[in-house]
């Protein structure tokens, strides 16, 4: 093993410039050293926080090899948490790893959000350990600035806390487009509510500026992604091309102008290629046009653009074989491609393990030396703005009283709660009032509801024709798709089979029924929201956020993100890269019912926090 460099190295001096300290390193790394940089791939935690060996699953390399023997430094954390503890038990092993290099350059963690419901081993995680919000369409459907910024604070606090010092997030993209698979990491459909959002969002994880208490954001999927063909994701290739009917490429630019002004470090292309534009056809990430010219020269953009997951070698995940998401130059081989993409001006490959590219690229006089260095500046440059030469690790002991801290998991169980979305609540029962908020001690038949999130406000019965009021939550429609990893992206019909409508719409003329709908992307739900007593979605609440609410012990306070449509036909009409263009939708952007806390027990359970999450409607 090598000796890793005195610490006497002058990029080793705090005391000086950043720039002086890029530049030192940078003269004494090998083309090998500088190449492992541009590489950032998925590595797990292993059995009690220990560095995992090769994953099969996911064609991972161990830690060691990536670390040792690709001089690999970037990585993105995969799968659930374990608790706080090991993570930051792992991160430290890591970095101890790191330092056995020859430069010891430390390694830069990053993760998909993980503070929320979503579970999807290719877009976020769930909270587990960490504090739990609504996903990012909640925090929209409140629609307050001052709530995203503290969630992103929270957050900041919680991954510094075990290490994790890139959010491969915000999304960004405009819901143009109700059937994309994606919805629901977004801030929805409206440009300006987007934009808004997306500067607090920043501020809360970065500061005012980068430094050493800053998680770095990476903004995504520039220029945005919302405008798949017929709702499809490009993670695969029956969904690779983005269109412009509207011809308004330009409209989803605006969030992404927001989060340059707010400082936003890195950005992300998309995997979709653009057919019909001015630009070539070919996946963002090759796309030298939009890449260079549209986020480097018109916007000025110097920060670090990382190439999404999985661009030049195919692969197989959970099984299921993955080819390259190289749309549009799926002929090329992968050096050809890594060759294109840096052409581009990509800084840096997720989702790949691949540095001799680079290498045999600059060997080869394919890649000049001095376009390599471009990227590796950028790439250590951040490094030291975060402070990870001076400071690489965690204190393991603190980790677990940071994360999901009381009154971090409070604020965000607050902000479920306001999240909740009302969209109808019309008179019922002998005396004609409206449903919601529900009676103390109703007898309450629940679907998909965990009955102990009632306690003791009401009572609960076996069956429909024993109950005063129903609740039902159920999950938006979609189509199931084949594979273990495609199964996890909800795509097609936004509509519910017609037995489940048949079943839901029956309950609901059998005794007034609250349903609520989960919406990870628009539903087209205009029979279930005649039929039902209150017609609730939620986007990242709790049983118990939920039950708070409809009980009247909190107050639920949600705008809809987006527009709801009223049929599959009005949706299939619509332009795909326009915003609010269904015909005639059943609710509009916007909408949404006050339904203050009302329950004997609503003060001693309406927080602060629950009143700070209260907002006009968007």
């Amino acid at each position: 093993m090598s000796t890793p460099t005195t610490t006497t190295a002058p990029y080793r001096d705090p005391g000086l410039p950043v720039a002086a300290r890029v530049e030192d390193l940078l003269a004494r790394m090998s083309l090998e050293e500088k190449a492992g940089l541009l590489f950032h791939t998925m590595l797990t935690v292993g059995p009690g926080g220990s560095l995992p060996a090769a994953d099969p699953a996911f064609g991972l390399p161990s830690a060691e090899e990536m670390v040792l023997g690709r001089g690999m430094t970037h990585f993105n954390l995969l799968g659930a948490a374990p608790t706080a503890q090991e993570l930051a038990r792992w991160h430290n092993a890591l970095q101890e790893l790191a330092a056995q290099t020859r430069l010891g350059i430390p390694v830069t963690v990053s993760t998909d959000p993980r503070s929320a419901f979503t579970d999807n081993p290719g877009t976020a995680a769930m909270a587990g350990p960490f504090s739990q919000w609504p996903e990012t369409l909640g925090l929209a459907a409140v629609g307050d600035a001052g709530l995203v910024e503290r969630f992103a604070d929270t957050v900041r606090r919680e991954y510094l806390a075990v290490g994790l010092r890139v959010a491969l997030h915000p999304q960004v993209d405009l819901a143009t487009e109700p059937r994309w698979s994606r919805i629901g990491g977004t801030f929805g459909e409206d440009a300006e509510l987007t934009s808004r959002l997306v500067v607090a969002y920043v501020r809360g994880f970065q500061g005012e500026r980068l430094g050493p208490g800053s998680v770095a954001t990476m903004v995504k999927h520039f220029p945005g992604g919302g405008p798949q063909l017929d709702g499809e994701d490009p993670h695969f290739a029956y969904g690779r091309e983005q269109v412009y009917p509207g011809g308004n490429f330009e409209h989803h630019l605006l969030p992404f102008e927001a989060a340059f002004a707010a400082g936003a470090s890195q950005v992300m292309p998309y995997y979709g290629m653009p057919v019909g534009t001015r630009y070539e056809e070919v996946g963002f990430g090759f796309n030298r046009d939009v890449v260079t010219g549209l986020l480097r020269e018109r916007y000025g953009f110097d920060g670090i653009v990382c190439a999404d997951w999985g661009l030049l070698t195919d692969s197989e995940i959970m099984g299921q074989p993955m080819p390259a998401r190289a749309w549009g130059v799926e002929h090329l081989t992968p050096l050809e491609r890594a060759a294109k993409a840096l052409d581009a001006g990509v800084d840096q490959f997720g989702g790949e393990a691949r540095p001799e590219l680079v290498v045999e690229l600059v060997r080869s006089g394919r890649i000049s030396a001095e376009r390599l260095d471009v990227s590796v500046r950028r790439l250590l440059r951040e490094k030291f703005v975060l402070g990870l030469f001076d400071d690489p690790f965690v204190d393991e002991g603190a980790a677990g009283a940071v994360v999901g801290r009381a009154d971090f998991r409070a604020a965000g169980e607050a902000a479920q709660r306001a999240a909740v979305t009302v969209l109808t609540n019309t008179p019922a029962g002998p005396r004609e009032v409206p449903v919601l908020p529900l009676p103390r001690g109703a007898r309450l038949y629940l679907e998909g509801v965990d009955p102990a999130a009632v306690g003791d406000r009401a009572v609960v019965v076996a069956s429909p024709e024993e109950a005063d009021v129903a609740v039902v939550r159920l999950e938006a429609p979609y189509e199931p798709r084949p594979g273990a990893f495609e199964a996890f992206f909800h795509a097609g019909s936004l509509e519910f089979p017609a037995a489940e409508r048949e079943r839901v719409v029956r309950l609901c003329r059998t005794v007034p029924t609250v349903v609520d709908v989960h919406l990870d992307r628009p539903a087209v739900l205009p029979e279930v929201a005649a039929a039902a007593a209150a017609l609730v979605v939620t986007f990242g609440s709790s049983d118990a956020a939920l039950l708070d609410v409809l009980l009247g012990d909190a107050a639920g306070r949600g705008r809809l993100p987006f527009d709801l449509p009223s049929s599959t036909a009005a949706v299939v009409a619509s332009r795909t890269d326009v915003p609010f263009d269904t015909a005639d939708p059943l609710f509009r952007c916007g909408h949404g019912l006050d339904l203050a806390p009302t329950g004997p027990t609503a003060p001693a359970t309406e927080t602060a926090a629950d009143t700070a999450t209260r907002s006009a409607p968007a």
